[in-house]
């Protein structure tokens, strides 16, 4: 009786060290990588990807991702330089480069990179003007990912790329720039308009030099002239007559008056 129920007890141990043992396993992802505490001390170097043992109660592992996270920065109420305000959103790409770091330096690694996206976006865009704001964009978004990555590096998160999405502007900002613009569309038209005037005046006066040396050449384009009236099926017909003929009959008729 006393052996069948020591038996039992030898089944139930058994039993027992092989769910820990069970218990002991973890499989890591590829991107995964775990950081294991024991005793309450960090471990040297993360562990994973595959498989490894974790001694529990005395170990303790925190899993991190290594994937590139997306991270949406809500928007943020932009003063410009010159005094305008507007709202800004973005969105930022990092990665998690070193594990440990992650864990030990910071308490939440996500929650504190968003908190620094907002602040340095705030920061940066205050020391640019509207104009600045919203034609260099480019050069924008590259000191916005230096500044986040230069922070956040000592919590082993790379920062690659941080892109503004959209600037709201207040209505009557909106109303001023497009009246602004439409005065730089009409500028240039004038612009445009003059500098056409100039180049057919000088076209006519190359043209003047060319006739006044052949002065049947005058009377041919008079004859094209008149060929094309005649095409449009016009029934007025235009005659030019020289100013030298004109003046003859005033002088002739005013010498006869007196």
């Amino acid at each position: 009786m006393i052996g069948g129920f020591v038996i039992q007890w030898y089944y139930v141990i058994i039993v027992i060290l092989l769910l820990y043992l069970f218990s002991v396993v973890n499989i890591l992802r590829e991107y995964e990588r775990g950081v294991i505490f024991r005793l309450g001390r960090l471990l040297s170097g993360t562990k994973g990807p595959g498989l490894i043992l974790v001694f529990w109660p005395i170990d303790k592992i925190v899993k991190v991702d290594l994937r590139t996270i997306t991270m949406d920065i809500p928007p943020q109420d932009i003063i410009t330089r010159d005094n305008v305000t507007c709202k800004v959103n973005a969105v930022s790409y990092f990665r998690v480069v070193d594990a440990s770091r992650a864990v030990v330096e910071v308490e939440n690694y996500m929650y504190a990179t968003s908190q620094l996206a907002q602040t340095t976006l705030r920061s940066v865009l205050g020391e640019v003007s509207l104009d600045e704001l919203l034609s260099e964009r480019e050069k924008l978004n590259m000191r916005l990912q230096e500044q986040l990555d230069k922070h956040t590096d000592p919590w082993g998160i790379k920062v690659a790329l941080v892109e503004m999405k959209q600037v709201d502007l207040p209505t009557e900002m909106q109303r001023a720039m497009a009246k602004q613009a439409e005065a730089e569309r009409e500028r240039r038209a004038k612009v445009i308009h003059a500098d056409g005037e100039f180049q057919a005046s000088q076209k006519l006066q190359e043209a003047s030099k060319i006739l006044s040396v052949e002065p049947a050449a005058l009377q041919l384009r008079y004859l094209q002239t008149l060929t094309e009236i005649g095409t449009e099926k016009n029934t007025t017909v235009v005659f030019p007559l020289p100013l030298d003929l004109i003046n003859f009959f005033l002088k002739k008729t005013g010498k006869d008056g007196a």
